[in-house]
């Protein structure tokens, strides 16, 4: 037996139809936010910016680590030229004071190495420290913009869900008006073919965009006012109204 409604009751499925398509829309929209590809790039730049971080901070501490090693040898050599100047101030011999001058002037030697050496390394510590300092400032500026782009993203958010409430609430109310066999159709034509009514307005339809062709429209002007149809085009219910040119 075919699917009989009213008029009516047909014309409400173009207003459920219009909050579906809306639904669909909105959920588009957040999908495509504009902040969602912004905070992926920049989500990139972040790893990459951590792992060169991560990177420079070993820097760092290889080269202070080996400032420690170098300020320990500078501070053996200065020990033992201490314990030798001693040793040479206290010794009357004159074998012992020239074996101890000797090793002095070899000590003091060694020290000025290592102290040029100290030097070095220390300048290349205050550069490395620097590099880190910037690179954690760039990181800073970067999560700052992300924390901020996160903000426009849940605010964009926000208000999509508060449309989508509205409309679900408002679907609801209209759904609850329909005849369940007549939704049932709606809904089963929709998840199939991505739309459950159609306007027919000006004898095209609005789901297919296609005018339909006479030997369609002939038997849809000869159907009873609450026949049921369906679109020849798009396989959805085909709603009739005064703007359907029939």
């Amino acid at each position: 037996m075919a699917l009989k409604a009213t008029p009516a009751e047909q014309a409400l499925l173009l207003d459920l139809q219009a909050i579906d398509t809306k639904l669909q829309q909105l959920d588009h929209r957040a999908k495509s936010l504009p902040e969602h590809a912004a905070l992926q790039q920049l989500s990139l730049e972040n790893t990459e910016l951590l792992v060169t971080l991560a990177e420079q901070k070993g820097v760092l501490e290889d080269a202070r680590i080996e400032l420690k090693r170098v300020e320990s040898d500078v501070a053996v050599v200065e020990a033992r030229i201490s314990r030798d100047s001693a040793r040479l101030q206290a010794s009357s011999s004159t074998k012992d004071v020239a074996a101890l001058e000797q090793e002095l002037a070899a000590l003091r030697k060694r020290q000025f190495d290592l102290e040029e050496i100290e030097i070095t390394v220390m300048e290349r510590v205050e550069e490395q420290d620097a590099t880190v300092g910037q690179i954690g400032e760039q990181v800073g500026v970067l999560q700052g913009r992300m924390a901020d782009l996160e903000g426009e993203r849940d605010a964009a958010m926000k208000a999509i869900d508060a449309e989508r409430g509205n409309a679900n609430a408002n679907r609801t109310t209209i759904a609850g008006k329909i005849p369940a066999d007549l939704l049932a159709l709606y809904e089963k034509q929709r998840q199939r073919y991505g739309v459950g009514a159609s306007h027919l307005r000006g004898g095209v339809s609005s789901a297919s965009g296609v005018k339909l062709n006479e030997n369609d429209l002939v038997t849809i002007r000869t159907a009873a006012p609450d026949d049921v149809l369906m679109c020849p085009d798009s396989n959805a219910i085909l709603v009739r109204t005064s703007e359907s040119g029939l």
